[in-house]
């Protein structure tokens, strides 16, 4: 078993000869019609202050092929005299509904100035689509409705980046930080500020969103979100984020985002501190004992196997190259997670991941479908911005390459039980 093996890439996105530059990918995986929709940053240049639009790529998997449709531009999410940041998408299966949130922020205004002199001028927006993306409504300014009163506190704030999930409930999810003003004023310029993970949530649907706790102890940022069955049948959510510290940080909630408990430092998996790391976002791929519908239900029909989580990141802890994926069996462990399995040499950085089901044919994994798993990330030779790949492997792939050092603790001596992998969601970074 080695790291050697390189899943295929197809560049969906490409830098242009003129100096525009696509950045910050988001993956979404429509299961009912075999979708997946990729979602990305139109620049004028890489920098940050230099984002004007979003753009969408949809493709449809035929087994183990993607076709993919050419690049639009989405014309409706815009808000005017601002520019277009951070896409999350989120699809509600329960209504059919796939909602786009994004940031937009005023002119160039970039976001170190925001947070020197806490003079906000970043808006939450959202555009929703009834047709798998093929037509957009026109963007929603939700700032008010759903930060109001507390965006005076916030020196500025962002989504994901990457996508949002849903939980059995139907509770939406979208993962978010913000840089709280801790200290006002000093010699005419803002003293203090310290950013922290959170969730925007809904639980009718969309039309009406909230926001959750911060995570209260560590430094956290750009973050991403995935529901975890436990071995004793329960559930939480799990929180990973970047942070200052040279590693990632991770926090766990119980009531669905609404609070977190304290952060832990993930000290196996590393934040390069040059730039804005990304977290490859944190590829959430869970994995859990399901019964179909046309099973005969049985007892085994009440318990949730545990969930293993995914997670894409670029592997050095010194610069933003070599893209990796990581496996944690247990992820409340800050310690199971493996070393990484290096999917692409070379200049990487932000990162998504979407679970994607096969047909059994398309690869060797019993139970009807197999387990797959698409990440989308930047890539290049020189720069980790020249490109936006895209790789699809299976579960089998997985598991035949990742270097198992770090075996996730279990609370018993039983061998692990049988499992049949359940669509869940994955973690980015």
């Amino acid at each position: 078993m080695g790291s050697r093996h390189f899943p295929a890439r197809t560049v969906l996105f490409e830098k242009e000869s003129n100096g525009v530059t696509y950045r910050v990918p988001a993956l979404l995986y429509l299961p009912c019609m075999a979708k997946l929709l990729a979602f990305a940053e139109e620049r004028l240049s890489a920098d940050d202050a230099h984002a004007n639009l979003l753009v969408l790529r949809r493709g449809t998997i035929y087994g183990s092929y993607v076709e993919w449709e050419d690049m639009r531009v989405l014309e409706t999410a815009v808000l005017q005299h601002h520019r277009s940041m951070n896409p999350c998408p989120l699809y509600d299966e329960f209504t059919g509904t796939l909602f786009l949130f994004f940031i937009t922020v005023l002119g160039r205004t970039p976001e170190a100035y925001q947070i020197v002199t806490g003079q906000n001028v970043t808006r939450l927006c959202c555009v929703t689509s009834a047709d798998q993306g093929l037509s957009w409504s026109t963007a929603t300014d939700l700032t008010q409705q759903v930060i109001g009163g507390a965006i005076k506190d916030w020196a500025t704030f962002a989504l994901g980046p990457g996508h949002g999930i849903q939980l059995r409930s139907g509770r939406l999810l979208v993962p978010a930080y913000s840089y709280h003003i801790d200290c006002k004023e000093c010699f005419g310029q803002l003293c203090k500020t310290t950013p922290h993970s959170f969730a925007f949530y809904s639980d009718d649907h969309g039309r009406c969103w909230r926001f959750g706790e911060f995570i209260p102890n560590l430094q956290t940022g750009e973050c991403q979100l995935v529901s975890v069955d436990e071995e004793d049948g329960s559930n939480v959510l799990y929180c990973n984020a970047r942070s200052p510290l040279g590693f990632r940080v991770q926090a766990l909630s119980t009531d669905d985002g609404a609070v977190f408990h304290g952060g832990q430092l993930v000290q196996r998996l590393a934040e390069p501190r040059e730039g804005c790391p990304t977290p490859g976002h944190h590829t959430h791929t869970f994995t859990s004992v399901q019964v179909d519908s046309a099973m005969t239900p049985s007892p085994a029909a009440f318990f949730q196997a545990p969930t293993w989580v995914l997670y894409s990141h670029p592997t050095s802890s010194m610069s933003r190259v070599n893209m990796g994926i990581h496996l944690s069996t247990f992820p409340r462990d800050v310690e199971s997670w493996t070393e990484p399995w290096v999917i692409y040499e070379g200049p990487s950085a932000y990162s998504d991941l979407a679970y994607v089901e096969l047909p059994y044919n398309e690869a060797p994994i019993s139970g009807g479908t197999a387990i797959a798993f698409a990440c989308l990330y930047e890539n290049g030779t020189r720069s980790p911005y020249e490109q936006i790949s895209f790789s699809m492997f299976t579960l089998y792939d997985v598991l035949q390459n990742i270097p198992l050092t770090a075996a996730a603790p279990r609370q018993d001596s039983s061998p692990p039980r049988r499992r049949k992998w359940g669509r869940r969601s994955c973690l980015v970074s």
